[in-house]
Formats: structure tokens, sequence, C-alpha cells
């Protein structure tokens, strides 16, 4: 962890996603204490919660955030549990919901489901205001021993290039000026090649190697990268300024959470008897069920070259 800026990325989004789908209500008690009626759907009622739940499924709304009942946003969502309502029953009435397939998919649900039940009573449990502290009392003694640099680019295409750049500005020009009539960077050129403030261990290799011990006013490269051939100019160091514990939160708890569940996911891996099946590049048919290929599959695209 070695930076706010890039301490904890979205990593959870891939591990745990909340499944809403099926029968989530039906019962004419209230699931949850203050829960409300809003819909019934043959003899079936809808509740508050379940919108709710339906909502957060969505990423619509957070999971502590309210909806109004009286929203467009909570009727919008309320329509849409309707149809669901109406889509299962029909299912139901024309016995899909009995076809083994069907049986597999609503067991990966239920299964889907028990798994997030599972991480918000063993791991959300654990995170407390306590941990959030000493994370961000961790991050913030990191930061105030980590610099910032302001740099602006000109990227050029050959090292000739480049060397007439450093030529131009040799003779005064102004870099701003040059980075917008001869960086080949379309994302700082009008800019004046303007890169903001980073911190080193954000910057690709090639740049924090130049920028090592450069003071402000210096003029760097030209040096290589994967983009082309670079020039820069050191406006600004400064130390890090480090974000408030209000907006540090989001992000510390997206990281307790990912790392309570890799923690629990190993302890499981651990305790139980998991046997993969597949051999080593030996290959196997697809499942009956699966799509056919076409026939004339669309090239991959090229991912464009990073600076």
């Amino acid at each position: 962890m070695r930076s706010f800026r890039v301490l904890f990325p979205l990593l959870m989004a891939a591990v745990l996603t909340v499944a809403a789908c099926g029968r989530g209500g039906g019962s004419d008690h209230p699931p949850e204490p203050g829960d409300r009626a809003v819909a019934r759907v043959q003899d079936e009622t809808i509740w508050a919660s379940d919108v709710k739940r339906e909502a957060v499924a969505q990423g619509l709304v957070g999971e502590g955030e309210p909806l109004d009942v009286s929203s467009a946003l909570f009727r919008r969502v309320l329509d849409e549990v309707i149809d669901q309502k109406l889509l299962a029953h029909e299912a139901e009435r024309r016995g899909l919901d009995n076809s083994p397939l069907a049986q597999r998919r609503l067991a990966a649900t239920r299964e889907r489901i028990l798994g997030d039940m599972l991480v918000e009573t063993v791991v959300n449990d654990k995170i407390s205001d306590k941990a959030v502290e000493a994370i961000y009392q961790s991050q913030l003694n990191l930061a105030r021993n980590s610099e910032e640099v302001r740099t602006r680019l000109i990227l050029s295409r050959t090292r000739a290039e480049a060397d007439a750049v450093v030529g131009v500005l040799g003779q005064g020009a102004a870099f701003e000026a040059v980075a917008m009539e001869r960086s080949i960077d379309d994302a700082t050129r009008f800019s004046g090649g303007d890169l903001g403030y980073l911190t080193p261990d954000v910057m690709p290799e090639a740049y924090r190697n130049a920028l090592r011990d450069r003071p402000a006013g210096s003029t760097v490269g030209p040096f290589q990268t994967e983009g082309g051939w670079a020039v820069l100019r050191v406006e600004d160091r400064r130390r890090e300024t480090p974000p408030t514990m209000d907006q540090a939160r989001p992000q510390i708890v997206r990281y307790l959470t990912y790392e309570g569940v890799r923690q629990l996911l190993e302890d499981l891996r651990q305790k139980a008897s998991v046997d993969v099946l597949l051999q080593g590049g030996a290959q196997s048919p697809e499942p009956a069920s699966a799509p056919e290929a076409p026939a004339n599959p669309p090239a991959s695209p090229v991912p464009a070259k990073a600076r």
C-alpha cells in the first residue's frame, strides 16, 4: 500500500455480487421492522425492502443509503420488481422451473445469495471505526513522507524530433507553446502538456527514473517511453496532500472488505476438500448448451499503446 492515490483498486467488484431474483417477499408479515407493503402481485406482497434490495443490487443506491418510497427512482424499481414477479409466475405456470437447467441456475443463484449473506455476517461486522482509523493513520504517515511532482510533457515519435524540441526550448521558446504545437500526446497537448501533480509510485518507470532528484524548473530528457520520446519540465515539487478521513473512508472500507473476503476464502479452502478435475493443456468439448461459435469470429481489437 504505497499511496492513497493507488491504495485500493476496485477488486471487490469481482469477488461477490448481490443476486436479486426469485421471490423476494410474499409474506403478509413485514420481513423487516418498520417495513411497508407497496404492492401485491397475485396475492403476493411486495415490501419496500424488496424494492430497496433490488435498487442496491443494481447499484442505484448504496447499502446504507435511504430510498424514499415517494421518489421516481423507487417507483421505477418497483415496476421492475413487479415485472420480475409476473415473469416468474408465468415461468412457474409453464413448468419451466422444473427443468434440470432451471434447477441448476436457481441453485447457483441461491449460492451467490448465501455467500453474500456470509460476507455481511462475518466480514462486514469486523469493519469497525477502529480498523478504519488504523488504516488511515498508517497511510497518513506514508503520505507525509511522500512527494508530489507537477510536470509538463512533450511527446515525440522519434529521437530526432525530441532533440529538435530540446533545441527549440533552449532558444527560449515557451514549453506550453511547444507542447501544443509539437506534442503527439493528445491528452495533454492542449493544456500545454500539463500532467498535474503525481506521486512517483503512480508514474511509469521511465518517467520516475528521469525525474529522480530533478529540481523545479528543470527540463528533463529526451528519454524513451512506451509511447515515444519524452521531454519533461518540472513545474513544482511538494509534499503529498493526503485526503481527509471522510474522503478516504469509502476506499478503506472497500479494502477491508476485500481483505476480509480474501481471508475468509483462504480459510475455507484450507478446511475443505477441493479437487480441480481439469488436466493441464487437455482439450475437452464444450457443453451441449454452449452457443455455437461464429464461423468467422471478429478479430481481437488491438489495445491502444500507453504513454
